[in-house]
């Protein structure tokens, strides 16, 4: 009887215990249920109105274009135009559901049928390093970019389920769908749906078709891998799997399915980021002067000339020398940049020579010294005397070791005469001269030794070439500028660039002296290898010990300025403004003028058979401002050892010309033997006379 009732007990205590742990499962469940719902209510309440989700966190797109309309590089993280529920393509939001989130439309904010999958997957590879993936809904992505981060925790999670079924609660699946088309991260720097398009496909999300939905849904489970300007091929092979999920949820049909043609997708080409990254580095810090727009994305218009780029870049590559640096900037008449390179390679050295870098312009600042001239009275045809000169212990030397005697201002600029240099600078006073520098646009510093006048004065290139710019545009003032015009993503103008030509800067007078003294030096004088087949003015520079080398003119409405040299300031044999500068400005300048017309200059200049060279630039080792047995001149006047040219150009032997002194040691190389050569029949005129004192 005993044994009996101890059998008997022993079912009934376990459905006692049974009862009891289904009541506390139940009541756990019930205290569950309802911690989860007050935690939605409260997260709720916490939420922001739906305005404020649409704005934040936010980024802004730049989209920078070239002359021609082409993208050239895409800036920031691009959030596109925001793109309302009703604009998105019906493609675009069932291949981002049947990818992402099948059950979209069924599940309260979290997926326990997807979470139920994702927890057997990852019972299966326990023990293998695997995380739990492939639970996550599109609401819940929704509050991971919006609220939270990509950390991998128990309790982010949590946080990040309790705020999905809190944005279900508050609001509208088409809300949710609009918020997470236009915040998801696809790649490349593109968040959202219209980024993306415009990056990958170069339009927007407005117009997309299915097997470009296909591509972009097919982004969001690896950007980085299924990338179209990283691997069409993948992204292609991708965004197959994309239909096909589509056909077996059934919002495309089979036929549709082996419609698609994935091969005739056209992908948006990638912008050039090599040279062309000098420029934009240049242009795009001025928009914050420009505009007062932060937020929305921006399609920035600018003058670069994707031709006149390439040909730049190949003009400085193939005629640099070894061990150097160069830089060429470009400008149009109204000052609109075409192109512009600040080193041999950007992705090497990122720093602008064309923009940043200060050097000494050698003869090239004559340009100066010779507009005072100009604006004091002298003109091209004026006489004045090749002489020794003394200032104050200063006694600068022509680079050819000879004084010519009686000549005129233009021969005088065309062969870059340091003696008539200095006295101008002393007829004119060297504060005018650099009064003329600031008029022209240096922003650098100037001194006003008497040496000035020989260009020991740091500049910038772009400085330099907004001065010839200005001459050539006959003395109204021209700015550089990059960008014409600046929109908003959906065409709203912000910005657009309006040319000035109120400030004038000399006489027109003036301009065209200087331009008569320019072409004389490219036709007959030290910038000969500048020639390209049409008019030509311009004017080399070189500096004590070859430091730097620098041609600058203009030619059809195009002005080019060029310098070469090492960044380290150290000598380079054999560099000199009228040889590798010159040729690389000969170079381009070809490409650049080849489609405008021809435009000759008010005076025109007759080549003769063979020409006077007596400025030794023109030869290995002798700058513009050298003086006589083999030595130079520093900034002071003192004389410092020459740099000896290492590997010369083999181009320069046939250059070179035969010394007529030596050709004609029995002429006298004066004024009239040079007017003889030139074909000129003319008389010189006298110098200005000084302005009588008060």
């Amino acid at each position: 009887m005993a044994g009996s009732g101890k059998s008997k007990g022993t079912p009934g205590k376990a459905k006692r215990w049974l009862v009891r742990g289904l009541k506390i499962s139940v009541a756990a469940g019930v205290a569950g249920l309802l911690a989860v719902v007050i935690a939605v209510v409260i997260a709720m309440q916490s939420l922001p109105d739906y305005n404020s989700l649409k704005s934040s966190p936010n980024g802004q797109m730049i989209r920078v274009h070239a002359a021609d309309g082409s993208v050239i590089v895409s800036l920031g993280p691009s959030f596109g135009r925001w793109m309302d529920y009703d604009q998105i393509p019906k493609v675009m939001v069932d291949a981002m559901i049947s990818t992402e989130d099948r059950r979209f439309y069924l599940h309260p904010g979290v997926d326990p049928i997807g979470m139920a999958r994702a927890a057997w997957v990852a019972v299966e590879n326990r023990g293998k390093g695997r995380r739990w993936q492939g639970a996550s809904t599109i609401t819940q992505q929704v509050t991971r970019n919006i609220f939270l981060n990509n950390s991998y925790s128990w309790g982010r999670k949590v946080r990040e389920m309790v705020l999905a079924m809190a944005l279900e609660r508050k609001f509208s699946k088409r809300q949710i769908l609009e918020l997470y088309l236009n915040k998801v991260y696809f790649g490349g720097g593109a968040y959202g749906i219209d980024a993306a398009s415009r990056k990958f496909f170069g339009h927007s999300a407005t117009t997309l078709d299915l097997p470009e939905a296909a591509i972009i849904a097919g982004l969001v489970k690896a950007p980085s891998s299924y990338s179209p300007t990283a691997d069409a091929e993948a992204a292609i092979g991708r965004a197959g799997v994309v239909l096909d999920l589509m056909r077996d949820n059934g919002v495309i049909s089979a036929s549709e399915r082996a419609a698609v043609d994935m091969q005739g997708v056209k992908l948006a080409p990638e912008p050039p980021q090599n040279s062309v990254r000098y420029f934009t580095d240049w242009a795009l810090p001025q928009l914050d002067v420009l505009i007062d727009e932060p937020n929305e994305p921006l399609e920035v218009y600018t003058t670069i000339d994707l031709n006149m780029q390439k040909a730049a870049t190949a003009a400085i590559q193939a005629n640099m020398p070894a061990g150097t640096q160069g830089a060429l900037v470009s400008l149009d008449r109204d000052g609109a940049v075409r192109a512009m390179v600040g080193g041999l390679d950007y992705v090497t050295s990122n720093y602008n020579r064309a923009t940043t870098a200060t050097r000494q312009p050698g003869s090239a600042w004559k340009i100066f010294v010779y507009m005072a001239a100009l604006e004091a009275g002298y003109t091209p045809d004026t006489g004045i005397t090749d002489e020794p000169v003394d200032i104050n212990g200063w006694k600068p030397r022509n680079s050819s070791g000879r004084f010519s005697g009686d000549i005129d201002i233009r021969t005088a600029f065309a062969y870059s005469i340091n003696t008539v240099a200095a006295k101008l600078g002393v007829e004119v006073g060297f504060p005018t001269v650099a009064d003329m520098a600031r008029r022209f646009g240096i922003t650098t510093p100037i001194n006003t030794h008497p040496s000035m006048v020989l260009g020991t004065s740091d500049v910038r290139l772009i400085d330099m070439t907004r001065a010839f710019a200005s001459i050539a545009r006959k003395g109204i003032a021209v700015t550089p500028y990059g960008i014409t015009k600046v929109t908003t993503a959906d065409g709203r103008l912000l910005y657009e660039h309006q040319d000035d030509t109120s400030r004038v800067l000399v006489a027109p007078w003036v301009a065209a002296g200087m331009t008569d003294l320019m072409q004389t030096a490219v036709s007959t004088g030290t910038g000969k290898a500048a020639q390209i087949g049409r008019p030509v003015a311009g004017k080399t520079g070189t500096t004590t010990s070859n430091k730097d080398g620098w041609f600058l003119g203009f030619s059809s409405g195009v002005t080019t300025g060029v310098w070469m040299g090492r960044d380290d300031a150290r000598a380079v044999g054999g560099l000199q403004g009228g040889r590798a500068p010159a040729r690389a400005f000969a170079d381009y300048m070809k490409v650049a003028v080849a489609k405008r017309p021809v435009e000759p200059f008010e005076t025109e200049v007759t080549l003769p058979e063979w020409q006077l060279e007596p400025d030794a630039e023109a030869y290995y080792g002798s700058p513009d401002n050298g003086v006589d047995d083999g030595m130079m001149v520093d900034e002071n006047g003192l004389p410092i050892e020459r740099a000896r040219p290492a590997q010369p150009d083999p181009r320069d032997d046939q250059d070179m010309e035969v010394d007529p002194q030596d050709r004609l040691s029995s002429q006298r190389i004066d004024q009239q033997w040079i007017d003889n050569v030139l074909g000129r029949d003319r008389q010189r005129q006298p110098p200005p006379r000084p302005a009588p004192s008060p």
